[in-house]
Protein backbone atom coordinates (compact mmCIF):
# COMPACT_ATOMS: atom_id res chain seq x y z
CA UNK A 1 0.00 0.00 0.00
CA UNK A 2 1.35 3.45 -0.80
CA UNK A 3 2.06 5.79 2.09
CA UNK A 4 -0.83 8.25 2.23
CA UNK A 5 0.24 9.97 5.43
CA UNK A 6 0.09 13.74 5.03
CA UNK A 7 -1.98 13.59 1.84
CA UNK A 8 -5.11 14.92 3.59
CA UNK A 9 -4.10 18.34 4.93
CA UNK A 10 -6.55 20.67 6.63
CA UNK A 11 -8.10 23.49 4.60
CA UNK A 12 -5.89 26.01 6.40
CA UNK A 13 -2.71 24.08 5.59
CA UNK A 14 -3.83 23.65 2.00
CA UNK A 15 -4.53 27.37 1.55
CA UNK A 16 -1.17 28.33 3.05
CA UNK A 17 0.60 25.93 0.73
CA UNK A 18 -1.24 27.03 -2.38
CA UNK A 19 -0.57 30.69 -1.56
CA UNK A 20 3.16 30.02 -1.44
CA UNK A 21 3.02 27.97 -4.62
CA UNK A 22 1.08 30.73 -6.39
CA UNK A 23 3.68 33.32 -5.40
CA UNK A 24 6.46 31.09 -6.68
CA UNK A 25 4.62 30.58 -9.96
CA UNK A 26 4.25 34.33 -10.47
CA UNK A 27 7.97 34.89 -9.89
CA UNK A 28 8.81 32.08 -12.29
CA UNK A 29 6.55 33.50 -15.01
CA UNK A 30 8.05 36.97 -14.65
CA UNK A 31 11.54 35.51 -14.84
CA UNK A 32 10.51 33.70 -18.01
CA UNK A 33 9.68 37.06 -19.56
CA UNK A 34 13.22 38.20 -19.03
CA UNK A 35 12.52 40.31 -15.94
CA UNK A 36 14.89 40.31 -13.00
CA UNK A 37 12.66 39.40 -10.07
CA UNK A 38 15.40 39.08 -7.46
CA UNK A 39 14.69 42.57 -6.07
CA UNK A 40 10.98 41.81 -5.80
CA UNK A 41 11.65 38.48 -4.10
CA UNK A 42 13.99 40.13 -1.58
CA UNK A 43 11.44 42.87 -0.88
CA UNK A 44 8.68 40.32 -0.29
CA UNK A 45 10.72 38.89 2.56
CA UNK A 46 10.76 42.29 4.28
CA UNK A 47 6.96 42.63 4.39
CA UNK A 48 5.90 42.35 8.05
CA UNK A 49 3.63 39.41 8.79
CA UNK A 50 0.93 39.99 11.35
CA UNK A 51 1.25 37.40 14.07
CA UNK A 52 -0.80 36.94 17.20
CA UNK A 53 -3.39 34.79 18.91
CA UNK A 54 -6.02 33.49 16.49
CA UNK A 55 -9.55 33.72 17.92
CA UNK A 56 -12.41 32.06 15.98
CA UNK A 57 -15.39 34.38 15.52
CA UNK A 58 -18.44 35.02 13.37
CA UNK A 59 -18.96 37.87 10.91
CA UNK A 60 -21.23 40.47 12.59
CA UNK A 61 -23.20 41.41 9.49
CA UNK A 62 -25.87 39.30 7.77
CA UNK A 63 -27.48 36.08 8.98
CA UNK A 64 -25.26 33.75 6.89
CA UNK A 65 -22.79 33.50 9.78
CA UNK A 66 -19.49 33.24 7.89
CA UNK A 67 -16.57 32.17 10.05
CA UNK A 68 -13.77 34.60 10.81
CA UNK A 69 -10.41 34.49 12.54
CA UNK A 70 -9.64 37.55 14.64
CA UNK A 71 -5.91 37.88 15.19
CA UNK A 72 -5.17 39.70 18.45
CA UNK A 73 -1.95 40.78 20.10
CA UNK A 74 -1.00 38.65 23.10
CA UNK A 75 -1.31 40.51 26.37
CA UNK A 76 -3.10 43.60 25.04
CA UNK A 77 -5.98 42.09 23.09
CA UNK A 78 -5.40 44.63 20.31
CA UNK A 79 -6.92 43.50 17.01
CA UNK A 80 -4.23 43.00 14.37
CA UNK A 81 -6.24 41.49 11.54
CA UNK A 82 -9.55 39.82 10.70
CA UNK A 83 -9.80 37.22 7.94
CA UNK A 84 -11.94 34.33 6.79
CA UNK A 85 -11.81 31.04 8.68
CA UNK A 86 -10.91 28.14 6.33
CA UNK A 87 -12.33 25.67 8.86
CA UNK A 88 -15.82 27.22 8.75
CA UNK A 89 -18.33 24.73 7.28
CA UNK A 90 -20.42 27.67 6.09
CA UNK A 91 -17.96 29.90 4.24
CA UNK A 92 -14.77 27.77 4.11
CA UNK A 93 -12.53 30.83 4.42
CA UNK A 94 -14.38 33.10 2.02
CA UNK A 95 -15.86 36.49 2.94
CA UNK A 96 -17.97 38.98 1.04
CA UNK A 97 -16.63 42.57 0.63
CA UNK A 98 -18.36 43.63 3.85
CA UNK A 99 -16.99 40.72 5.84
CA UNK A 100 -13.52 41.20 4.40
CA UNK A 101 -13.56 44.82 5.62
CA UNK A 102 -14.57 43.97 9.20
CA UNK A 103 -11.19 45.11 10.50
CA UNK A 104 -12.02 48.65 9.36
CA UNK A 105 -15.22 48.49 11.39
CA UNK A 106 -13.27 47.74 14.57
CA UNK A 107 -10.08 49.73 13.89
CA UNK A 108 -10.31 52.84 11.75
CA UNK A 109 -8.26 55.99 12.48
CA UNK A 110 -10.21 57.86 9.79
CA UNK A 111 -13.56 57.44 11.57
CA UNK A 112 -15.17 60.70 12.64
CA UNK A 113 -15.57 61.06 16.38
CA UNK A 114 -17.98 64.01 16.27
CA UNK A 115 -21.37 64.51 14.66
CA UNK A 116 -21.59 66.79 11.63
CA UNK A 117 -24.68 69.02 11.97
CA UNK A 118 -25.99 71.62 9.54
CA UNK A 119 -28.82 73.76 10.91
CA UNK A 120 -31.85 74.49 8.72
CA UNK A 121 -30.96 77.27 6.29
CA UNK A 122 -27.28 77.19 7.17
CA UNK A 123 -24.49 76.89 4.60
CA UNK A 124 -21.91 75.25 6.92
CA UNK A 125 -21.44 72.17 9.05
CA UNK A 126 -20.90 72.28 12.79
CA UNK A 127 -19.21 69.74 15.06
CA UNK A 128 -21.59 68.51 17.75
CA UNK A 129 -21.09 65.93 20.52
CA UNK A 130 -22.82 62.57 20.11
CA UNK A 131 -24.98 63.05 23.23
CA UNK A 132 -26.39 66.29 21.79
CA UNK A 133 -27.24 64.60 18.48
CA UNK A 134 -28.90 61.59 20.13
CA UNK A 135 -31.05 63.82 22.33
CA UNK A 136 -32.11 65.94 19.36
CA UNK A 137 -33.02 62.88 17.28
CA UNK A 138 -35.05 61.45 20.16
CA UNK A 139 -36.95 64.71 20.65
CA UNK A 140 -37.73 65.08 16.94
CA UNK A 141 -38.88 61.46 16.62
CA UNK A 142 -41.17 61.86 19.64
CA UNK A 143 -42.56 65.15 18.33
CA UNK A 144 -43.25 63.73 14.84
CA UNK A 145 -44.75 60.49 16.16
CA UNK A 146 -47.11 62.25 18.56
CA UNK A 147 -48.28 64.65 15.86
CA UNK A 148 -48.87 61.93 13.25
CA UNK A 149 -49.90 58.93 15.32
CA UNK A 150 -52.85 56.84 14.09
CA UNK A 151 -54.81 55.03 16.76
CA UNK A 152 -57.64 54.06 14.39
CA UNK A 153 -57.83 53.82 10.61
CA UNK A 154 -60.52 53.11 8.05
CA UNK A 155 -59.63 49.91 6.18
CA UNK A 156 -61.38 47.81 3.49
CA UNK A 157 -63.60 45.10 4.91
CA UNK A 158 -63.27 42.83 1.87
CA UNK A 159 -66.93 43.33 0.95
CA UNK A 160 -66.68 46.65 -0.84
CA UNK A 161 -67.08 48.66 2.34
CA UNK A 162 -64.80 49.93 5.10
CA UNK A 163 -64.29 49.12 8.73
CA UNK A 164 -62.62 51.16 11.47
CA UNK A 165 -59.73 49.26 13.05
CA UNK A 166 -57.22 50.01 15.75
CA UNK A 167 -53.78 50.22 14.08
CA UNK A 168 -51.55 52.16 16.53
CA UNK A 169 -49.02 53.27 13.92
CA UNK A 170 -47.46 56.25 12.20
CA UNK A 171 -46.51 56.81 8.56
CA UNK A 172 -44.50 59.95 9.30
CA UNK A 173 -41.35 58.16 10.48
CA UNK A 174 -39.24 55.69 8.51
CA UNK A 175 -36.15 53.68 9.40
CA UNK A 176 -33.46 52.83 6.85
CA UNK A 177 -30.60 50.76 8.27
CA UNK A 178 -26.99 51.11 7.17
CA UNK A 179 -24.49 48.46 6.10
CA UNK A 180 -22.53 48.53 9.37
CA UNK A 181 -25.45 47.56 11.59
CA UNK A 182 -24.85 44.08 13.02
CA UNK A 183 -27.46 41.47 13.87
CA UNK A 184 -27.77 42.42 17.54
CA UNK A 185 -28.17 46.12 16.74
CA UNK A 186 -30.77 45.30 14.08
CA UNK A 187 -32.77 43.17 16.50
CA UNK A 188 -32.98 45.85 19.18
CA UNK A 189 -33.56 48.61 16.62
CA UNK A 190 -36.52 46.92 14.92
CA UNK A 191 -38.04 46.23 18.35
CA UNK A 192 -37.82 49.96 19.11
CA UNK A 193 -39.31 50.96 15.75
CA UNK A 194 -42.23 48.56 16.09
CA UNK A 195 -42.86 49.74 19.64
CA UNK A 196 -43.11 53.31 18.30
CA UNK A 197 -45.59 52.17 15.65
CA UNK A 198 -43.23 52.77 12.74
CA UNK A 199 -44.39 50.87 9.66
CA UNK A 200 -41.59 51.62 7.22
CA UNK A 201 -38.61 49.61 8.51
CA UNK A 202 -35.91 48.56 6.03
CA UNK A 203 -32.32 47.39 6.34
CA UNK A 204 -29.52 46.33 4.04
CA UNK A 205 -29.42 42.86 5.58
CA UNK A 206 -33.15 42.24 5.07
CA UNK A 207 -33.86 41.20 8.64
Amino acid sequence: MPDTKGLNPSRRTFLKGTAGAAAGTVFAELAGLGLDVRAFAAKAGDVPIKRGKEVPSICPYCAVGCGQIVMVEDGTGKILDIQGNPDSPISQGTLCPKGAATYQLAVNPLRWTKVKYRAPGSDRWEDKPLDWAMERIAQLVRKTRDAEFNEFQEMPDGKGGAVRKRVMNTYAVASLGGATMDNEWNYVHQKLMHALGVVYVENQARI
